[in-house]
């Protein structure tokens, strides 16, 4: 049988704009390391009526519960006490706690205030887990459902304590389950069209459990398996992740949950041994950051040329006035002759370009506000797409530095 895990966070700073509950995600590494799925995080300030009501419903509804924060010397620490009060325990005086917490105070020649003794208290039947870097000793309890553990709240102290103290103590007591996750980072497709492609195939299946996450422009599939054994969670990821692969087809630009489009262009242009420079007209130089976003793009990366107006588009890139008079700034001939100028100027394999109208003012009838032209020029001559992205000028802007980016991308799967 699978147990699943819930956290709660304690502290009334926790819930103001200043904190950031990052406890929780490393307690969640570990826990679904050992195969434990966190299914609940709550947030609770300093309130003992909260907090008790919280502790109560997460023990009878998880396996296992782990509370962080709350354990320091004063009088808004309350974990100790909401946590005994949830388990209808009473909190002992520990002599050996109080022993260590006064040598410890000795070796760091403090006077220890009164309010400390409050930290050698523990919870009937709970067992002390060390915390050499605090004064506040974590807890460990076994329940009849499963365990109850007491974390400290600054990360120096917590870490230590969950990997040499709580996963030992959880480990033995868990059945043996592993969890494997399997990711696709896609772009080129909307959310909801991505979910009509692969729902048909996801939803057949309780595990592994699929999650879609999205940001403009960039999408994540991730399957979560759970098993027996990696050999098994792996075999469940196959069976469904397969055919959603096969569906998403080249839409799929990484299984690397951390690997961002601009560094999957890298890693390709590295490959192909080719380096690639950009002409840019209404992303004003975005795509050449997000190419040199991170060290030793100097490998590829070789000039960027920001041509907003018509004159620098003539000078820079060599663009014919006739042509621009032809056919506007905003046009495919224009995006193609950007994207060979700058590959011609910089000596590149490959350059970008990118002209459009961003908004909120311009565009024409044929080319309304949100239209760009993306280009792409390399050994294999050059190609220009037309592309509509709304009226929303910083959306505009980031959605044509991602498609232009793609653009590379499948050229050089091609090459």
């Amino acid at each position: 049988m699978t147990k699943n895990a819930e956290i709660i966070a304690v502290g009334s700073e926790m819930l103001t704009p200043q904190r950031l509950d990052t406890n929780s995600l490393l307690v969640t590494e570990h826990l679904n390391l050992l195969g434990v799925e966190v299914v609940m995080k709550q947030v609770i300030g300093d309130d003992l009526e909260r907090l008790t009501a919280a502790i109560r419903t997460a023990v009878a509804r998880s396996a296992i519960l782990i509370v962080i924060g709350g354990l320091g010397p004063t009088q808004d620490d309350l974990t100790r006490e909401a946590t005994a009060a949830a388990l209808n325990r009473k909190l002992v005086l520990s002599l050996e706690q109080e022993s260590i917490l006064i040598t410890r105070f000795r070796q760091i020649n403090r006077p220890m205030a009164r309010n400390n003794i409050k930290q050698a208290y523990l919870i009937e039947g709970a067992e002390a887990m060390p915390n050499p870097h605090g004064t506040a000793p974590g807890q460990f309890l076994s329940t009849s459902c499963g365990a109850v553990a007491l974390l400290p709240g600054p990360p120096r102290e917590l870490k230590p304590m969950v990997e040499h103290e709580l996963i030992p103590r959880l480990r033995p007591v868990l059945p043996r389950h592993v969890i494997r996750v399997r990711t696709f980072r896609i772009t080129g497709i909307g959310e909801s069209d991505l979910d009509t492609l692969i729902a048909p195939v996801y939803t057949k299946y309780t595990n592994p459990t699929t999650t879609v996450l999205s940001s403009p422009g960039d999408l994540s599939v991730h399957l979560r398996a759970r098993a027996g054994s990696v050999s098994e969670a792996d075999a469940l990821l196959r069976e469904v992740g397969n055919p959603i692969a096969e569906l998403l087809a080249d839409r799929v630009y990484s299984e690397n949950a951390d690997e961002s489009l601009e560094m999957v262009v890298g890693r390709l242009l590295r490959k192909h041994r080719a380096t690639v420079s950009t002409a840019e007209s209404c992303t004003g130089g975005t795509i050449a950051a997000r190419l040199t976003e991170r060290g030793g793009s100097s490998d590829f990366f070789t000039a960027g040329y920001v041509t907003y107006t018509n004159r620098e588009k003539q000078e820079v890139l060599g663009v014919s006035r006739e042509l621009i008079e032809r056919h506007t700034a905003v046009s495919e001939p224009v995006a193609a002759a950007m994207a060979e100028g700058a590959r011609r100027r910089s000596g590149t394999t490959y350059a970008l370009s990118a002209t459009g109208y961003a908004g909120p003012e311009g565009g024409t009838d044929f080319d309304p506000v949100g239209t760009v032209y993306l280009g792409v020029s390399g050994p294999g001559g050059t190609r220009v797409v037309r592309v509509r992205y709304g009226r929303d000028r910083d959306r505009v802007r980031l959605l044509a530095t991602q498609g232009a980016l793609d653009l590379l991308r499948k050229t050089l799967l091609k090459g």
